[in-house]
């Protein structure tokens, strides 16, 4: 990546990591930023190499929401385009956040700073979410007279639960690091040093076991609320069967049966 990237990737053994790149906007998610952020994790989603991903922000914040800039611009169109090019732009950031849900390996959300918005509900695409000390998070897209459009009413209430989100996305208020680890929004807190090192520990940790087992049991586990114990059931025994034909799982098998073997010597 050059850096003019309004994200930036790098990868470290077999982890990725996504630096959403506009410091000096609090890199707030212009729609080149979301165009730059869909392909790398298009690129990632099929490099069988890349095993984990961290996603951060540069500066001193995680991700400011949506664009001001785009704002402005919306306000002085023709108000006879707003509307279907207003829906345009939803099918772009529903694809980003539905892109990132479902990448089929653990993500880890190290959140540095300020998650506002789109901001906030970008973190809770990822399946973990870490906050340093300055982390904080506030839902106040009601407070500018729209709804939560970024994926926030589906991942919140699955995090906090439905009173809890209701409250947060109806007031608009600010969530400190701590309140964030207490309600569940955040999964692990640390200092602002140690941020991208305990998300990349995690990333490995999560990341360690069969990529084909962890890949279909969170393309499940991302839909069970959704489902019924004998749908859920009945993708698990699909699952379950390409695992039995799996390298991972035969290697394991293998490897058992000949220290049982060796044991028995």
């Amino acid at each position: 990546m050059t850096q003019d990237s309004l994200v930036s990737c790098s990868i470290e053994n077999g982890i990725a990591l996504l630096t959403l790149n506009r410091p000096d906007k609090r890199n707030a998610m212009s729609d080149g930023m979301r165009a730059e952020l869909v392909e790398l994790l298009h690129t990632i989603r099929t490099d069988r190499s890349v095993r984990a991903l961290v996603l951060t922000g540069s500066g001193k914040g995680f991700c400011a929401g949506g664009d001001i800039a785009g704002m402005k611009t919306r306000m002085e169109a023709d108000p006879a385009t707003v509307g279907f090019n207003g829906w345009e732009r939803q099918q772009g950031v529903h694809y980003a956040a539905s892109l990132l849900l479902n990448l089929p390996i653990p993500t880890v959300a190290a959140v540095n700073g300020a998650a506002a918005g789109l901001g906030a509900d970008l973190a809770l695409s990822c399946d973990f979410v870490i906050a340093s000390d300055y982390a904080h998070f506030t839902w106040a897209y009601i407070a500018r007279g729209l709804v939560p459009d970024g994926g926030g009413m589906y991942f919140l209430p699955r995090r906090v639960g439905l009173p809890r989100a209701k409250a947060l996305i109806f007031s608009g208020r600010r969530v400190n690091a701590d309140e964030a680890l207490q309600l569940g929004i955040a999964d692990q807190r640390c200092s602002a040093d140690e941020l991208l090192n305990t998300a990349h520990t995690m990333a490995d940790e999560m990341s360690s076991g069969s990529r084909t087992a962890t890949a279909l049991t969170k393309s499940i586990i991302n839909k069970s609320y959704e489902m019924s114990e004998s749908q859920v059931f009945a993708e698990g025994s699909k699952a379950q069967g390409i695992c039995y034909t799996s390298e991972e799982h035969r290697a394991s098998v293998q490897a058992f049966l000949d220290r049982m073997k060796e044991a028995q010597q």
